[in-house]
């Protein structure tokens, strides 16, 4: 008598963390509407990742920029994504499209890139997903918006001129709007916040290294609350 071939041997689950929560999360329009401030994210250890983001959310800061400079930066969004629903938890330094397609699959909402070229903006637009390409030169804005890109990353903000150099932009290139991350602190978050072409900026200093060390979401979660509460009046 002839025996039944074996089954097939199911397909092992993936070892890069649990899959993204099946909602999408909360609707959004444009990332740089979604709160003041924008938390700068970097992830040295996955296991801090759902703490942290709920530590924040609480405070007030839901839109969570979490940067591919660590190995653990994409299980953390995969983590982020499935286990705190009302974060909107993007990827950063986003700088090739391989990356762009593994934010995807990690449930990323958003992308954000500190420079951008011709194949990752194809490759950022093909994703669906809002996306900040970075710039910091005029030259750079005028080519985004020659292709469409309206919203964008002023980066590194303090370095590549600031406020002034923002202020200069809005007049002839009133269309384009920013987020100015690099060197932003709570001394000159305002001044940025207060230009008409600024939606939002990108900040660290809620997220000090020591409260992160000592797993003190507590104290995070209370710097985002400041964050949030100082900056209200420039909600958009």
């Amino acid at each position: 008598m002839t025996s039944s071939p074996p089954s097939p041997s199911p397909a092992p689950a993936p070892a890069s963390g649990p899959a993204p929560a099946p909602a999408p999360g909360p609707a959004f329009g444009s990332v740089l509407d979604l709160a003041p401030v924008m938390p700068v994210v970097v992830v040295t250890d996955a296991a801090d990742a759902v703490p942290l983001a709920r530590a924040l959310v609480a405070g007030g800061l839901p839109a969570i920029e979490v940067t591919l400079r660590t190995p653990a930066a994409l299980d953390a969004i995969w983590a982020i994504a499935a286990e705190v629903p009302h974060a909107v938890v993007g990827a950063g330094t986003v700088i090739t499209p391989a990356q762009v397609a593994d934010t995807v699959a990690a449930g990323a909402r958003f992308l954000v890139s500190p420079g951008w070229t011709d194949g990752l903006l194809d490759a950022m637009k093909a994703s669906g997903l809002p996306f900040l390409p970075g710039v910091s030169t005029a030259s750079e804005v005028v080519a985004l918006l020659e292709r469409g890109v309206r919203e964008m990353k002023f980066f590194p903000a303090q370095a590549a001129g600031g406020t002034a150099y923002l202020r200069s932009l809005a007049g002839p290139l009133p269309q384009a709007r920013f987020c100015p991350t690099g060197g932003i602190a709570p001394d000159c978050a305002a001044e940025y916040l207060a230009l008409p072409n600024v939606g939002c900026v990108g900040g660290t200093w809620m997220l000090p290294g020591d409260a992160i060390a000592a797993k003190d979401w507590g104290r995070i979660e209370s710097l985002a609350r400041d964050a949030a509460t100082r900056y209200a009046q420039y909600a958009r």
